[in-house]
């Protein structure tokens, strides 16, 4: 039986250039040599990586937020979410802060739930989901928040409601249709199945 798992492999780079660098992201022009020889270019973003919280509370119920994203003009429920800001930092640090930041909300209970690339054709974006579960409320001010977020929603829905959703084509974030559908499929697993909070991330190495 064929053993289905992505492994590593780069082709080769015969020039590269960065002609756009933005505030958290750039695009790169590579040309790269194909397995006949011939060279193409291939645009894509460079992006520093996210993190995402599927944060899931007693009553079954996700943390959710709707936002304003401006290239797809429309208001999406999400689930918190947000960028590495330091190379090399701690994903499940940077997923506690998203959740308190975004949501307010503390969880005791971290696992990972799966790791995924969102658009591997024009972007090296990579997004650690955790499930966090075994929620709070966070303590101290709320974080101010600004710009889109500042006509954020906040709300918990329960898990079966956004299954459907997604599979009605009414929800299309891309965080919350995985996280919410891998939640799913990991129940029927068990959720102990589900590697530790601390697990490696090749897409994203990081220090403990």
């Amino acid at each position: 039986m064929q053993q289905v798992q992505d492994t590593p492999e780069e082709w080769p780079v015969t020039a590269t250039a960065t002609p756009f660098t933005g505030k958290k992201t750039s695009v790169r022009t590579d040309d790269v040599v194909m397995p006949d020889g011939s060279v193409v270019r291939r645009d894509y973003q460079v992006h520093p990586g996210s993190v995402a919280v599927l944060a899931l509370d007693e009553e079954d119920r996700v943390v959710v937020l709707r936002q304003y994203r401006h290239p797809v003009r429309q208001k999406l429920w999400e689930i918190p979410a947000g960028l590495l800001d330091v190379p090399g930092e701690n994903p499940l640090h940077a997923a506690q802060r998203e959740l308190y930041e975004e949501a307010h909300v503390k969880a005791e209970d971290w696992r990972v739930l799966t790791d995924v690339y969102t658009t591997p054709g024009g972007c090296d974006e990579a997004v650690r989901i955790f499930l966090a579960r075994d929620l709070s409320e966070a303590e101290g001010e709320r974080f101010e928040v600004s710009e889109e977020e500042a006509d954020m929603e906040l709300a918990r829905v329960p898990l079966a409601d956004l299954v459907r959703g997604v599979l009605a084509g009414e929800l299309h974030n891309n965080c919350l249709v995985v996280g919410v559908l891998s939640l799913a499929a990991a129940r029927a697993e068990g959720l102990s199945s589900l590697r530790p909070a601390t697990s490696p991330w090749p897409a994203r190495p990081f220090e403990g």
